[in-house]
């Protein structure tokens, strides 16, 4: 998995969302302001995660964005797989060390799925992937 500036801005935009009061559509242009991200490339992420079912859009006065369902249950891979183009196939590098970073890919993508944004929010990054490990270890050995 690839983790670009798209990426990085939309898990940084959701995770200032989820800090917000719920009930409060965020505009845009408020969160392009306080984050220094262009307002148009925030757009273009935007109607990704809606897309995607991360974020709904409130019209009108007063409108704006606001998540789609609880924080707890939306995992920063989701949010990145959303806006991020996955690499084709044929850009897959199948050599030795490409198999190295294509693992590597792989431990980052279980990473990011064990990690939702109210972990984030909470600062529970390391616990949340302690715990996903243990019960992933005691899984194996109970087989």
């Amino acid at each position: 998995m690839r983790v670009g500036s798209k990426g990085r801005y939309a898990v940084k935009a959701i995770i200032f969302l989820a800090q917000q009061d719920q009930r409060i559509p965020m505009s845009l242009s408020e969160v392009a302001s306080l984050h220094e991200i262009s307002l148009s490339y925030l757009e273009q992420i935007f109607a990704k995660l809606r897309v995607a079912g991360i974020v709904k859009s409130i019209r009108g006065p007063g409108g704006g964005y606001i998540l789609s369902k609880p924080a707890e249950r939306i995992q920063i891979s989701e949010i990145i797989s959303a806006v991020e183009i996955p690499p084709k196939i044929s850009e897959i590098d199948k050599s030795e060390t490409g198999v190295l970073w294509n693992a590597l890919g792989n431990q980052v993508l279980g990473f990011l799925n064990s990690i939702s944004v109210a972990d984030v929010c909470e600062c529970r990054i390391e616990s949340a992937w302690t715990a996903k490990q243990s019960s992933s270890l005691s899984y194996a050995i109970a087989r």
